[in-house]
């Protein structure tokens, strides 16, 4: 696509063959652009478009709003005549964050707990709606700054798709859990009636792991659709959405060991190192999930450069 890092990376050897081999790759429904042109672009989006310095912005926003988001869950549970939904979502908040960091985190949702935090009118509820959607506005914003984002939408009706997008979130989440729930029971039924042993085939911790899946895809994609004004045109299954997803799962892994063995931040900074956990990892989440957002934005991008010439 760029003739001058062409004729660069002609002169590299090894490297002049491995472009000529992903020009030959023809990539379907990119009418006729080869697998090079993808991988320029996205390389050029993620250098140029300040990618870590936007996932900073991301997850600064983001963590202001992750206990907002939870008062806004934890303000609904009287309201869903589910047994043992708390108890459920925090298990799910347990598997979904660090090793040695969700003590933290519940100290917090315990306080909010004990505190009464109101009913549905309440203001600390309104409020964590306010803050909740200023979080998803925030990751909208971080991926309108691409820079292959060309067209924007008004700040008005950005931040009314934010706060729906909020909404569809939390939503998604609550049947989340509950199917978690359901799940369990199901199983426990099972056992009950003697026809396998569930707990030696470790269903349930497959099983939770299959739901918890779908969660991010399914966040990520919504992410990735309502994000932009581009974004309608990415599908359900784009190659953003599956990128983040498994580069989440594998990322996720990777820190537990990280975290378990080698990080040192609550023999250096005491209780604090705990936050500075949390942090880091909602940090590289963000920049994952830029990456995936540069990977749709790239071929979008390029698909308008091929109608165009």
């Amino acid at each position: 696509m760029t003739q001058k890092i062409e004729d660069n990376l002609a002169k590299i050897p090894v490297v002049n063959l491995l472009v000529s081999f992903g020009k030959k790759i023809k990539i379907p429904g990119l009418q006729g652009l080869s697998l090079y042109d993808v991988i320029e672009m996205y390389i050029i989006g993620i250098v140029r478009g300040a990618l870590t310095t936007r996932a900073g912005g991301i997850a600064f926003s983001f963590f202001m709003a992750i206990f907002p988001f939870m008062l806004f869950i934890l303000t609904l549970i009287p309201y869903i005549p589910i047994d043992g939904f708390q108890d459920g979502l925090f298990s799910m908040i347990k598997n979904g964050l660090p090793p040695e960091t969700f003590d933290a985190v519940k100290s917090v949702l315990d306080d909010i707990i004990n505190n009464q935090y109101g009913g549905l009118l309440s203001f600390g509820f309104l409020l964590s709606i306010f803050l909740m959607t200023n979080g998803v506005n925030a990751i909208f914003g971080g991926f309108e700054y691409s820079y292959h984002i060309k067209e924007y939408r008004n700040n008005i009706k950005a931040y009314f798709i934010a706060l729906g997008v909020s909404l569809l979130l939390s939503l998604f989440l609550i049947v989340t859990v509950t199917m978690i729930i359901l799940y369990q029971v199901a199983l426990a039924k099972i056992d009950e009636i003697g026809w396998i042993n569930t707990s030696d085939l470790n269903l349930f911790y497959y099983g939770r792991g299959v739901l918890f899946l779908i969660m991010i895809f399914t966040i990520v994609s919504l992410l990735f659709r309502y994000g932009t004004k581009q974004g309608r045109e990415n599908k359900f299954f784009s190659p953003g959405a599956v990128l983040t997803t498994v580069l989440s799962l594998f990322f996720f892994y990777l820190f537990g060991i990280y975290v378990v063995k080698f990080a040192t931040y609550n023999q250096l900074y005491g209780s604090i190192g705990t936050l500075l956990i949390l942090m880091l990892f909602v940090w590289l989440n963000s920049v994952i999930l830029l990456l995936g957002f540069e990977l749709n934005a790239s071929i979008s991008r390029l698909k308008q450069l091929n109608k165009t010439s």
